[in-house]
């Protein structure tokens, strides 16, 4: 039995428990529409001694299904994509000669190659990564999302035309969609089980 198949058997037992235990039921019905919902998490929470919050992100992880062997959530599909475009983007720019502005200094100049290769070689093993689906790739990305988010935000504030600011908030918006969709498909994909010590 494979380790994905063996997570799948562990996930359908704890169901199938859960869907025994009454405060669990509880719980599915308070999800429905019926009342005493913060109470009965309340209570289950205080009982087992963890957080509310815990316990409302257990119950949404033991919701979550696997991805079938060869499956890929349609997000990580477009981050891929994405960070493929961006590291052929990045050489590209450089074959071609293009030259970055270099601030209040003036003038442009073009980069050297330890300013183009390495982003290039990040984003095309991230792709590649997300392609297949792996953890730390879609991690990665969120990552990288996360600090574009924060920078377009600074730029926007800053913005001394409209056109600056349009661009920003444009980059602000892509990079904030993008995070928030694969938050979901990280949580599908299964974190690497740790190899067992040999004897």
């Amino acid at each position: 039995m494979s380790s994905r198949e063996r997570k799948r058997a562990e996930r359908r037992k704890r169901k199938m428990r859960s869907a025994e235990s009454p405060a669990v039921d509880a719980e599915t019905a308070a999800s429905n529409g019926a009342s005493g919902t913060v109470e009965d998490i309340a209570a289950e929470a205080e009982e087992r001694g963890i957080s509310r919050s815990e316990l409302k992100n257990e119950r949404v992880r033991a919701e979550l299904e696997p991805l079938e062997e060869g499956e890929r959530p349609f997000v990580v599909t477009v981050g891929a994509v994405v960070s493929g475009l961006i590291a052929a983007s990045i050489l590209i720019a450089w074959i071609a000669g293009a030259e970055v502005d270099v601030g209040n200094a003036g003038g442009s100049e073009r980069p050297n190659a330890f300013q183009v290769f390495p982003p290039a070689i990040l984003f095309g093993v991230m792709a590649w990564g997300m392609w297949r689906s792996r953890y730390w790739a879609v991690l990665g990305f969120e990552a990288i999302m996360a600090i574009i988010m924060v920078g377009s935000f600074i730029t926007l504030v800053a913005a001394t035309s409209v056109f600056k600011a349009i661009s920003a908030a444009a980059v602000l918006i892509a990079a904030g969609a993008l995070f928030w969709f694969t938050v979901k498909a990280l949580a599908r994909i299964q974190m690497p089980t740790p190899k067992e010590p040999r004897a």
